[in-house]
């Protein structure tokens, strides 16, 4: 088959490089947790941030952002997703985590409840905790093929005290991406019973077969009943320049929600606004060529861990760069955060993956593979992985 520039991303390159993800496990682990992309960026997204950085006009920019910033995210979202939305919707961040912080605080009080659909990104329960609320967990359900949402257990949830849900979808870190039927069933829930709901959508543009449907376009009531959190940040690999989209067609709750940000947080600084306007407006062509990159990354992970390791059990992702991945049946102890397995994975397969208890219930037992990298690179962290398994069984 042809190469493609991605496979001659090297680990001697990548291991030099002053990032997080690069710098946190030492020398020798390959690192493959935290959500960034190996790959270089979108050369139109460089030249807009060159051209940008030349012009000299690095003063504050408008309030509503560079001009065209929220048009711009207004119509993509338009035409990709068919969801209706007008400037006034858009309200731009430096960063997607402070949204869950501020939905929290815009839509419940202190010790009412928040619903979690876990094993879950972490920030969503530090969100919920930190700004003392309880968080109430939904866990998905593993059939033996794929992860579900379980509407009984959801439905046997609520009481007086709950106000809220948080949807991640794509979700992270499972990668389902959820149907309609899904949506409408949790947008009738939410209305039912009254609750709002914080959806991140932040990897609304990396799906394979299906495309993203955001739930506040399922209808005019749930979309007053919703904010969702969108961003160029993994689609486009830009996370170190933090910025980030909340949305809300409710006027008011956005507003509610967004009333002090600028104060508090600043706003989203002038190269991370330029960066993406340049992604979505100049970068569809390497976004499709990555996207398709990731998938035959995802399938070949899929294709080795059934051929060479069928202990490990998974879904293939359909969204996000991310699988996630069932150790359990190694006979690890893995219930806990830096638990045996993770022991496991970064000191015997030396391979740096995300530990499954910091997501939360259900998560024991389980970790986080990252594989937006370099083909040669993935190959070699699982047959670290394959050859560490067979270790256990001598």
């Amino acid at each position: 088959s042809m190469t493609h520039p991605f496979d001659s991303l090297s680990l001697e390159t990548l291991q030099d490089k002053r990032c997080g993800k690069w710098q946190y496990y030492p020398k020798g682990v390959i690192p493959l947790w935290v959500a960034d992309m190996d790959f270089p960026i979108a050369d139109s997204i460089k030249k807009a941030l060159h051209d940008y950085i030349d012009s000299d006009n690095i003063g504050y920019p408008e309030r509503d952002g560079i001009p065209g910033l929220k048009e711009t995210v207004a119509q993509r979202l338009k035409t990709r997703y068919n969801w209706n939305l007008e400037a006034k919707h858009i309200h731009h961040m430096s960063g997607i985590i402070s949204g869950m912080y501020l939905g929290s605080l815009a839509c419940t009080s202190e010790g009412e409840e928040i619903i979690l659909q876990t094993p879950l990104y972490p920030p969503f329960s530090m969100a919920t905790k930190d700004t003392k609320r309880v968080p109430v967990n939904n866990p998905l359900v593993w059939n033996g093929q794929s992860w579900e949402m379980d509407f009984d257990q959801l439905e046997s949830l609520v009481t007086p005290a709950t106000r809220m849900m948080m949807l991640c979808n794509p979700h992270n870190p499972t990668g389902r991406v959820f149907t309609r039927q899904e949506l409408e069933k949790l947008a009738d829930f939410a209305l039912r019973h009254r609750l709002w709901i914080l959806s991140d959508e932040l990897h609304a543009d990396l799906t394979y077969e299906q495309t993203h449907i955001p739930i506040a376009s399922i209808s005019p009531e749930i979309a007053q009943r919703t904010i969702t959190l969108y961003g160029p940040t993994k689609a486009f690999n830009l996370a170190g320049l933090h910025i980030g989209f909340m949305i809300s067609e409710n006027t008011k709750l956005l507003e509610r929600a967004t009333h002090m940000v600028g104060y508090m947080l600043g706003f989203p600084n002038v190269p991370s606004q330029v960066a993406t306007l340049a992604a979505y407006t100049q970068a569809e062509d390497w976004l499709i060529d990555t996207k398709n990159y990731l998938k035959a990354n995802r399938d070949f992970i899929y294709d080795f861990l059934a051929a060479e390791i069928p202990d490990i059990k998974h879904a293939k992702p359909q969204g996000t760069y991310l699988s996630w991945l069932d150790f359990r049946a190694l006979g690890l102890n893995g219930d806990k955060a830096g638990g045996e397995l993770f022991t496991f994975l970064s000191e015997k397969a030396k391979v740096g993956l995300n530990d499954g208890p910091l997501y939360g219930v259900g998560g024991e037992g389980f970790s986080r593979i990252n594989f937006a990298t370099s083909r040669p690179i993935l190959q070699e962290a699982l047959n670290r992985i394959r050859d560490a398994v067979r270790g256990l069984k001598d």
